[in-house]
């Protein structure tokens, strides 16, 4: 039997009164894959990711990860479930440093109180201090640990947001626009560095409207407008789709393969 995909989203569906804002979605995102999630402005996609992570609940159809149904879990046992995700907007905490940051993201791996606490233990050489400053170093984030993190770049900063989340170990980590507002350089060392952690089976879900980070960086692309999916298949197929070109048509013309803001 072929394997259970990562995720899978099987007629999911929300509305908010009476306005349905995603319409039996159905889509799977296999194990290791690196799939992007694009559409117009307002098609749908940052509540299909509000809605796979738990902030909002779905009004019917399932969400399994791993094969496993996650639809009426709570978000922070979505997490343990195997399941990790950043925001559009950073959510750093600025009064704490670099590596505090980080070790943030461990706080799901606690197994009781005394364990929850310990990531920000003041022992310099705890494993969660030294597993934070690995992950750093792996990530090329060449700062001081100690730094405070309000006084550094904004590209810094999200790549430091993306560490936190893998400090989770996710088998699913989820991305909301993790390119917006970086310059080009910046967004190339962010494909670079997701690239390279998608070692180990680890599978990427990102939301993006840059198509150049989303050609470089993503094998599949599931493209929604007004909340149904209109398109899962290959990402360099994803431009040349006829509905793909008329959802953008009249807001945004489908730029040329690899270039541009389209989705």
């Amino acid at each position: 039997m072929p394997p259970e995909p990562a995720l899978a989203l099987d007629g999911v569906t929300k509305r908010f009164g009476g306005l349905a804002v995603t319409q039996d979605i159905r889509f799977e995102v296999p194990v290791g894959a690196r799939t992007a999630l694009i559409g117009p402005n307002g098609a749908g996609k940052t509540t299909l990711f509000n809605l796979i992570s738990g902030v909002y609940k779905i009004d019917s159809g399932r969400i399994l990860l791993d094969g496993h149904p996650i639809h009426d879990l709570p978000p922070r046992k979505r997490v343990r479930a195997g399941l990790s995700r950043s925001f559009q907007n950073i959510r750093l905490m600025p009064h704490l440093s670099v590596v505090e940051n980080i070790m943030l993201g461990q706080h799901t791996l606690a197994s009781d109180i005394g364990s929850l606490l310990s990531p920000l233990s003041w022992q310099r050489r705890s494993r969660w201090r030294v597993a934070a400053e690995d992950s750093m170093r792996r990530a090329g984030i060449d700062v001081d640990p100690d730094a405070p993190v309000s006084g550094l770049p904004y590209g810094l900063r999200k790549k430091i947001e993306v560490v936190r989340a893998l400090m989770s170990r996710p088998r699913l980590l989820m991305l909301d626009e993790p390119a917006a507002g970086l310059n080009p350089r910046e967004t190339a060392e962010l494909s670079a560095f997701l690239k390279s952690v998608a070692w180990d089976g680890l599978t990427l879900l990102v939301v993006e409207h840059d198509m150049s980070f989303v050609h470089d960086l993503c094998d599949r692309t599931v493209v929604l407008n007004f909340g149904r999916m209109i398109y899962d298949g290959p990402t360099q197929g994803v431009q040349d789709d006829p509905q793909v070109r008329e959802a953008y048509l009249g807001s945004r013309r489908v730029a040329a393969k690899g270039a541009g803001r389209v989705a």
